[in-house]
């Protein structure tokens, strides 16, 4: 076997040019599969990221009537036993409580259908970061009687900092609810929707001002990543009961999943289509190089060698090819990746206007996930195990007569 081997390793030497333009076909296609995987992977994480980091965290805890109907009057109490039972896993970074609600922000004659959170600073910023993103002011305290509003938000309705915002909404079980508040900050969120119509309280202060004492209709729990939340999701829905429910991101998010999907099935016949094109780059070297050969494979075989044997040398040279492309295309797409994700690129004029629309950053962002480039070598790889099949079955019907001859 090894001299089999050694034989295959130096019969691709003999014709430098052919075995290089092969391994190059090759090379190209890893590249390119993985450039295109890992854009496309990277879309999809910081998709991911800006539904999780932003607003709903990995997974959250409900009343299990307030996803179907988003009132406060589906809040809970806050329960320390409950948020200890959850923290007591080791996977979960934090906890953090929040009260959601809708209301009108006004000014002057102006008005807006806002989004009110009421937050505990400190652990908020932690998932969503937003004392980093405040434009204008500072970030909220504890016991601050004030808000936080979006950059949007505050244009529409021409406000500054330290300039009030009147909201007038409905409070817990119907009580009418109307407050002045000082704007603290002005914060440039990332979600150009919410930017338009984000308010953040202090979640004493939200309370208070919506008649809610003590309760919560949300706890975010976070955990270190996607592969984290799928093994925790199934222990914390089995242990929390009613009146409780659980709920991951993709559950509180489908559309974005199917997004995603259908994003990711179009990608896979993109993806095909290449792999063909390489298949045939790699099956058309292979059938010239059976045709050029055949001579010497005729005179081989007259004087002694086993076809089983050469065919098992073919066998080698169109693997060793495969591989050479692939490690090649691997070793210079995994540096170039590493800086790509480092360096998004910025996206300008309409595309990222409509980019930002939709409520994402203007950047083309990349993955260094490592199925970006296992899935290219594993595919690449099988399609080379397939193509070599053929010089086998071509080197065991050689006739040696015509094959002397040429033919």
């Amino acid at each position: 076997m090894y001299t089999n081997i050694k034989l295959a390793w130096r019969n691709l030497w003999r014709n430098k040019r052919r075995t290089l333009i092969t391994v190059a076909s090759i090379f190209f296609g890893v590249l390119l599969s993985a450039y295109m995987t890992s854009m496309q992977e990277g879309s999809y994480d910081k998709m991911v990221e800006i539904v999780v980091k932003f607003y709903s965290g990995y997974m959250q805890v409900h009343h299990e009537e307030y996803w179907e109907n988003k009132s406060i009057n589906n809040s809970f109490d806050y329960d320390q036993a409950l948020v200890d039972q959850i923290k007591n896993h080791p996977e979960i970074d934090f906890v953090i409580p929040r009260l959601e609600s809708f209301g009108l922000a006004s000014a002057g004659e102006l008005t807006r259908g806002s989004a009110i959170f009421g937050i505990v600073p400190d652990i908020e910023t932690q998932l969503t970061g937003i004392a980093d993103k405040i434009v204008s002011g500072n970030y909220l305290q504890a016991t601050d009687d004030g808000v936080v509003i979006g950059d949007g938000l505050a244009k529409y309705l021409k406000l500054a900092l330290n300039d009030t915002l009147v909201i007038i909404t409905q409070g817990y079980h119907g009580v009418s609810a109307a407050g002045k508040f000082p704007i603290r900050g002005i914060i440039k969120h990332v979600s150009p929707e919410l930017n338009k119509s984000i308010i953040y309280m202090e979640l004493k202060t939200c309370q208070n001002f919506l008649g809610a004492e003590n309760k919560l209709t949300s706890l975010v729990v976070n955990v270190a990543d996607n592969d984290a939340m799928k093994r925790t999701l199934k222990t914390l829905k089995s242990e929390i009961r009613s009146p409780f429910s659980v709920m991951s991101w993709e559950e509180m998010q489908p559309e974005v999943v199917q997004q995603i999907e259908s994003d990711r099935a179009g990608g896979v016949i993109m993806k095909a289509i290449l792999y063909i094109v390489i298949a045939f780059g790699i099956f058309g070297t292979i059938m010239m190089m059976i045709a050029e050969r055949r001579r010497e494979f005729g005179v081989m075989i007259s004087i002694g060698m086993q076809k089983s044997k050469l065919s098992v040398i073919l066998f080698f040279e169109t693997i060793f090819i495969g591989l050479l492309g692939i490690f090649s295309g691997i070793a210079v797409s995994l540096p170039l990746l590493l800086i790509q994700a480092k360096n998004p690129i910025p996206l300008t004029g309409d595309t990222a206007k409509l980019m930002e629309d939709f409520g994402f950053e203007p950047y083309m962002f990349f993955s260094t996930a490592p199925e970006v480039f296992w899935q290219q070598a594993i595919s690449v790889f099988v399609l080379t195990l397939l193509i070599g099949i053929y010089p086998m079955i071509a080197s065991l019907r050689i006739k040696e007569i015509k094959a002397l001859h040429g033919t």
